[in-house]
């Protein structure tokens, strides 16, 4: 089992992910919540919330949520926000144990990408959408986002003949939109609508002075000697120059599509 298929990993970092990924991740939850309008009655599915980044949002609109995560920790966090239209359940993605055409839009943002059978990840979203309702589903593109994506291009400048961790097949599957489309029918939704979003991750300089915090979660990190660590930190500090924080442009793509 890789380290991102194991849900005891997920509890670990719960609280810190909330604190770090969360606010960035909320930006994309926010540009894929605006291609779905949503009233009070409406039904909402988030599948593999994480720290409910789409849920929370969707809640605000006053719609009925449902968030689900194989993560107890992360459902926690989803928990502990108190949104009284949030019902949050520890759930595989890939076996929702929830009705057929039971939503009326069911999300994942940066989630069923994730899962070890990402293709029944995706099934599964369209076996409890309404009829007419709509999946949307984010993915990043293949060399992944914020300080994934960072750490992945200094390895690759200062390592180059090192392999790094390998993406999950659903990020590498779903990387290009005619591949994406292409799985969003076949796991039963129709007419996939399909853009790229842009978000600037913001890594302070200062973070960089605890490197555990910034890159702890990648295992092309912790598979490193202190001493590439210590290479890492100060090619990211090179590439800030004298700014205090490094931009780091991300692109996820979002897929919209209707049931």
């Amino acid at each position: 089992m890789r380290e991102f298929e194991n849900p005891d990993r997920w509890d670990t970092v719960a609280r810190h992910y909330e604190q770090t990924a969360h606010p960035f991740t909320a930006r994309y939850a926010e540009a894929a919540l605006a291609r779905v309008a949503l009233t009070s009655r409406s039904r909402v599915l988030d599948v593999a919330a994480g720290a409910g980044a789409l849920a929370r949002a969707a809640a605000r609109t006053g719609a009925q949520v449902v968030a689900t995560d194989f993560s107890p920790g992360m459902v926690a966090r989803i928990a502990a926000a108190g949104l009284a239209n949030i019902d949050a359940r520890v759930m595989d993605g890939q076996a929702l144990t929830l009705p057929d055409a039971s939503f009326d839009a069911v999300f994942s943002i940066f989630g069923v990408i994730m899962f070890p059978d990402w293709r029944k990840g995706l099934a599964e979203m369209a076996r409890v959408t309404c009829i007419g309702g709509y999946g949307v589903v984010a993915t990043w593109r293949d060399e992944g986002a914020a300080t994934f994506l960072l750490l992945g291009r200094i390895r690759r400048t200062l390592f180059p003949d090192r392999q790094s961790v390998t993406m999950p097949e659903g990020v590498k599957a779903l990387s290009e939109p005619q591949d994406f489309a292409r799985e969003l029918v076949t796991a039963g939704y129709r007419d996939p609508q399909i853009e790229p979003v842009v978000h600037d991750y913001q890594l302070t300089v200062e973070a960089l002075a605890d490197p555990d915090s910034v890159f702890g979660m990648s295992p092309d990190w912790t598979s490193l000697t202190d001493a590439d660590k210590a290479a890492v930190v100060a090619e990211a500090r090179r590439m800030a120059g004298d700014r205090p924080t490094l931009a780091i442009p991300s692109t996820a793509l979002v897929a919209v599509a209707q049931r």
